[in-house]
């Protein structure tokens, strides 16, 4: 069965491109995302891994740990870390795992059958400190995935997980943000002290909480 937000992700041993890993003990008390790749040697894959390593600043400030995962073997890591970095003009900066067995693919559902018994498609798992999945998104083997959405989205999550708002479309850090309807106006009061703007009773605007 798919994973679902919310769920306890599971946790496994892997052999990486920065050596043994058990997942619970390198993502403790942190963000975390995981991602999966094709196959080693892919183009797409190649521009995904080397603009994730020129995001390694922005995850970090947000507390965030990242891994990456192909169905090769580690040698063939090794191997594709040298194209990535002379392609991409950044060196690998984050562990890759060697999923050759495809144990932790088939543990968080990577390979849909109906695009291929074999390879993982684009799968990304954000998960939180609690070891909750928060967020998980797939895409076909030819699209290249966004990972500035990524970080909109990991902005957003942990925003909300610290104050009693959402996150309207399109938003970005810093701009307004939405009072859940969960919080009556007494309690948005002591909350928001700086007013909201109300365009209707459920739909209550608010700078974003520092």
């Amino acid at each position: 069965m798919a994973l679902q937000i919310g769920d306890k992700v599971p946790d496994f041993e892997a052999e990486t491109s920065e050596g043994p890993i058990r997942f619970y003990d390198y993502i403790d008390g942190k963000w975390a995302v995981l991602f999966s790749h094709p196959k080693n040697f892919t183009p797409v894959c190649t521009t995904e891994l080397g603009y994730t390593a020129k995001l390694k600043d922005e995850f970090a400030k947000r507390g965030v740990v990242v891994m990456g995962l192909s169905v090769d073997k580690l040698v063939d890591h090794d191997k594709w870390a040298k194209d990535i970095e002379e392609t991409q003009g950044t060196a690998l900066n984050f562990p890759l795992i060697a999923d050759h067995d495809r144990k932790v693919a088939t543990l968080y559902g990577m390979i849909h059958p109906n695009a291929s018994d074999t390879m993982t498609v684009r799968s990304v798992f954000v998960i939180g400190p609690d070891k909750a999945l928060k967020m998980s998104l797939n895409y076909p083997a030819s699209t290249g995935r966004n990972f500035d959405e990524i970080l909109r989205v990991i902005d957003s999550l942990q925003l909300t997980a610290q104050h009693k708002v959402a996150t309207p479309v399109n938003w970005k850090h810093g701009e307004d943000v939405i009072i859940v309807p969960a919080v009556s106006n007494e309690e948005a009061k002591e909350r928001f002290p700086g007013g909201w703007k109300e365009l209707k009773p459920y739909l209550r605007i608010v700078p974003q909480p520092k």
